[in-house]
């Protein structure tokens, strides 16, 4: 069987460190910023997370692979990471409605992964140095090789991603006798944000990432949404502009993740890469406005700062993260205009946030009834 013959492979990181494991099915090598998740479930969704563009992703749970794949069960039309690591790779899986096997989910989708490494010795030293690039690779003989390619690869500051994982053209999402409208601008979206809003009575028009705010607006939508993406949200300056005017002129704007920096940067506030950034689906946020706490799911390298938003009088934190007090949400005074850093969505994790989705429509729905 493939688990009995697989090729070794190895992992080795920007600053020199090197892991061992074996290939899960097919030999190549993969670069990227390595990464890790501590989800217990949702890989295939993770895999699938624009977000994750450009990421080798290491998972910290045991066994993957083990409850198979959905057809259903996925964030955009590929996969979108650029390699796997993992502890044990689950070729057998025991999941009724299950439509095949995480291995021929991970061929048909040119995915390399690598298993048998020690995650939990990996794990722990990315958190004490920080997110690095990497390369897994099956060509073990060619250490110093790898390494020289390894340097080529540009690092995660100061890149911009989600120009690779928008849509092109423009598409629709929901039912379109909807009784809202919502323009959402594509920098790296996951289905599951259009499926939340459209469960609220919304129909969407998905616009790819460097769309006007005239194009936009020609639509003729209730509200404007801001997606997740891949990559540093600095160099987005023209999403940037967008979001400044869409706030300016007051209308209706929710920003989730990578949308959520964006807002921040249209207010002169910036961002900035974390040391090992927040990935996984228990991350505790306490909701300043509410006094409540909420276990959310989370993906994000970059983040927002918390100095500047507390100097900013027009902007006003909503929620913080309890780990290391990071900014986790953000409204701005006067403005029809609120984000979140993290995942209400939560595919995968648990649904503690999706009440941000309500107030989105809410908001849209007291402005609709002024106008109308």
């Amino acid at each position: 069987m493939k688990y009995q013959s697989k090729k070794k492979a190895v992992v080795i990181l920007a600053d020199g460190a090197i892991f061992y494991g074996k290939a899960v099915g097919k030999e190549g090598t993969a670069f990227g910023e390595v990464c890790f998740n501590t989800g217990m479930t949702g890989y295939q969704e993770i895999f699938t997370d624009p977000s994750y563009f450009g990421q080798i992703m290491v998972t910290t749970n045991a066994h993957i692979g083990n409850y198979g794949v959905r057809d259903e069960e996925v964030e955009s039309g590929s996969v979108k990471i650029s390699g796997l690591i993992c502890k044990n790779f689950s070729y057998d899986y025991s999941r009724a409605g299950a439509d095949g096997s995480l291995s021929e989910f991970l061929e048909d989708n040119g995915l390399f992964a690598v298993s048998d490494v020690d995650t939990r010795a990996l794990v722990s030293y990315i958190r004490d140095n920080g997110a690095m690039n990497a390369v897994i690779s099956t060509e073990v003989d060619r250490i110093d090789e790898l390494k020289a390619q390894l340097a080529e690869v540009p690092a995660m500051e100061g890149l911009e991603l989600s120009s690779a994982v928008s849509v092109k053209e423009p598409y629709f999402f929901g039912n379109p006798d909807a009784t809202y409208k919502i323009a959402a601008l594509d920098l790296g979206i996951k289905k599951n944000i259009l499926r939340n809003l459209a469960a609220r009575d919304a129909y969407i028009k998905v616009f790819p990432y460097d769309t006007s705010l005239e194009e936009l607006k020609a639509w003729n939508p209730d509200g404007y949404f801001l997606s997740n993406g891949p990559g540093d949200p600095e160099p987005l300056e023209g999403v940037v502009e967008v979001a400044e005017k869409i706030i300016s002129e007051n209308l209706p704007l929710f920003g989730i993740c990578l949308g959520h920096q964006i807002i921040a940067l249209s207010q002169g506030i910036s961002t900035y890469k974390m040391h090992n950034g927040h990935r996984g689906i228990n991350h505790p946020v306490k909701n300043l406005l509410t006094g409540k706490g909420e276990i959310t799911s989370q993906n994000h390298g970059f983040a927002v700062n918390r100095e500047e938003v507390e100097q900013h009088p027009g902007v006003e934190i909503t929620h913080i993260h309890l780990n290391d007090n990071t900014v986790a949400g953000i409204r701005i005074k006067d403005k029809n205009c609120f984000s979140v850093q993290y995942h209400p969505e939560a595919s995968p994790g648990p649904h503690d946030a999706s009440y941000l989705f309500d107030d989105f429509i809410g908001m849209v729905s007291e402005i609709a009834t002024v106008k109308g």
